[in-house]
């Protein structure tokens, strides 16, 4: 009792500090814009007014696309993590999001309109998750050792990264631009009006995995022990990579690659949780990721007086010594 209640303090208090961390966001940039200019461009919006225009369609739809990001992609690195019982386990280091890019990559640079539309952008995007989480899984089942596992996931990451880079030189200066502006990584390519099918998905995905709770928890005990206890792997895997391609695709478009975010998020909030049960996981890793992606984003409007710092710099700057340190501390 006493351990469900200290889980049930730190979570009541990270989810008080998503308000007032998503106020800071929303009065961080340059402009000052007030609370009832917000109001009235949810409200009575009147595109007349340069504020309200702001307020609509730059501050509110990249608050909520960093709530979404930072929430989708912790829980995908937190599946991923117990499908594979692989801590290091992830859609950056194990490839997926690099399959992502591949198929991005592809759309923008092929000089088809379809694939070029923002509908075949997104439509790529998960297809290349998908693909790529299909192949991990395949090479999961062929290797038996975890440091194997992200080999591969690193060789494939690499060998994607070198075919990126061969479309790369063969496409001209416009959209090889274009490319390279959206592979840095940004919460500001998101419109308004692209909210509502964006919470749908996203929240369709984070609900699977609650539904894989049970599974979850009893994976946690191998494979071998869950399948004694009734549970169809097959099955679990199949949603989890499904879930996964469908999350990490829809980031993956709408914002770009967005590193370490689901790696470093599930390990800190195990090692502050100390617990294997994927319902508290789970809802830790939506009210952390949220907070953390909102907390670099608002460093990146700090500072955008100065310089340009992309989304995906700055999550790696932090995410990549967070991993370090996990990895030290499980050595000791």
């Amino acid at each position: 009792m006493r351990i469900k209640k200290k889980h049930s303090i730190i979570l009541l208090v990270l989810l008080l500090c998503i308000p007032l961390f998503a106020y800071f966001h929303l009065f961080a940039g340059q402009i000052r814009i007030s609370f009832h200019d917000f109001w009235n461009s949810l409200f009575n919006f009147n595109d007349q007014f340069s504020n309200e225009i702001i307020a609509r369609e730059v501050r509110i739809p990249r608050l909520i696309m960093g709530l979404i990001a930072g929430a989708s992609l912790s829980v995908v690195g937190l599946l991923m993590q117990t499908l594979f019982n692989n801590p290091l386990a992830g859609p950056y280091v194990l490839g997926i999001n690099s399959g992502s890019s591949l198929f991005v990559a592809l759309s923008i640079m092929t000089g088809i309109p379809f694939f070029a539309s923002d509908f075949g952008v997104i439509t790529n995007a998960l297809i290349g998750a998908f693909i790529f989480g299909i192949i991990i899984l395949f090479f999961a089942k062929m290797v038996r050792s975890q440091i194997a596992l992200l080999l591969v996931g690193l060789m494939l990451g690499s060998f994607i990264s070198a075919f990126v880079s061969f479309i790369q030189s063969a496409s001209n200066a416009q959209e090889l631009k274009v490319f390279t502006l959206w592979a840095l990584g940004s919460l500001q390519k998101v419109e308004f009006n692209q909210i509502p099918i964006i919470l749908l998905i996203s929240i369709t995905g984070i609900l699977g995995a609650f539904l894989l709770v049970k599974p979850l928890n009893i994976l946690v005990l191998g494979e071998n022990e869950a399948k004694l206890l009734g549970i169809n792997i097959k099955r679990v895997r199949i949603l989890i990579i499904i879930i996964t391609a469908i999350l990490t695709g829809l980031i993956t478009a709408f914002c770009g690659p967005i590193a370490f975010v689901g790696l470093a998020v599930p390990n800190l909030v195990r090692i502050i949780f100390k617990t294997q049960q994927h319902l508290v996981l789970i809802t830790a890793c939506i009210l952390a990721g949220a907070l953390f992606v909102m907390s670099c984003d608002i460093l990146i409007q700090l500072v955008e007086p100065h310089f340009m710092l992309p989304i995906n710099v700055l999550t790696s700057m932090i995410g990549a010594p967070m991993v370090i340190l996990f990895i030290l501390n499980r050595l000791k």
